[in-house]
């Protein structure tokens, strides 16, 4: 909450400024920067990359499982320039909420329906003609490790509507930081998969990501399973 409290004059001065992008997207990789720093430090969990290789350098679909409050953070870091589909609840966090908005990621409600889809297909649009890559947790809310991985409706519009490469990527970070529970030490590994082609019939997109990201959450299950 310390860190935090910083960059409240960050803030006002970016507020009074007209509230310039870049600026503060660089504030808010920042901010991300301190959180990890603070759960390396104070915590033991750090995190590691496999397989970054395969994000091209144009603009790309990210597609991640989520199980923690750490990708929602960390990818800020990991893909500088990412726009993130984030729902509208993060909004309420006091002074990061108002970084986030203007980040800007791509901020949807959920309850919205088919206005949430526009939105989301909208802001993405944007996003990739600024030359931005996009990063969604299709699942909709933070799954199990044990689960399977399941998408919620819409990453196949966006797919489709935005035709581009996609890089799935597979995250064990519920393994140190489970929903609802405190951070424990521990390395996070995320895992960039093998890219798939833009001009994918929509059910093969959805079975080719949901299954290497499963596939790839094999790793440690093993490991639930004998606890």
């Amino acid at each position: 909450m310390g860190w935090t409290a910083l960059f409240l004059a960050p803030l006002a001065v970016f507020a009074l400024a007209g509230s310039p992008t870049r600026p503060i997207r660089a504030a808010t990789r920042l901010w991300a920067h301190g959180i990890l720093f603070g759960l390396r430090r104070l915590v033991g969990l750090n995190y590691v990359e496999e397989g970054r290789e395969h994000i091209p350098a144009e603009p790309c679909l990210i597609v991640a499982n989520h199980q923690s409050a750490w990708e929602t953070l960390a990818f800020l870091v990991l893909v500088p320039d990412v726009a993130i589909i984030a729902k509208r609840e993060l909004l309420a966090i006091p002074v990061v909420g108002w970084f986030l908005r203007r980040s800007p990621m791509i901020i949807i409600d959920r309850a919205n329906g088919t206005q949430a889809l526009r939105t989301m297909i909208d802001g993405c649009q944007a996003a990739v003609a600024s030359g931005r890559s996009v990063l969604i947790f299709p699942e909709g809310t933070r799954g199990e490790m044990a689960d399977p991985v399941r998408f919620k409706r819409g990453v196949e519009l966006l797919y489709g509507r935005l035709g581009l490469p996609v890089v799935p990527v597979a995250v064990n970070s519920g393994l140190f930081w489970p929903g609802g529970g405190p951070a424990r030490a521990g390395t996070v590994v995320v895992s960039y998969l093998a890219t798939l082609d833009r001009n994918l019939p929509t059910a093969e997109f959805l079975r080719a990501t949901e299954g290497a990201i499963d596939r790839e959450l094999d790793r440690w299950r093993p490991a639930i399973a004998g606890a």
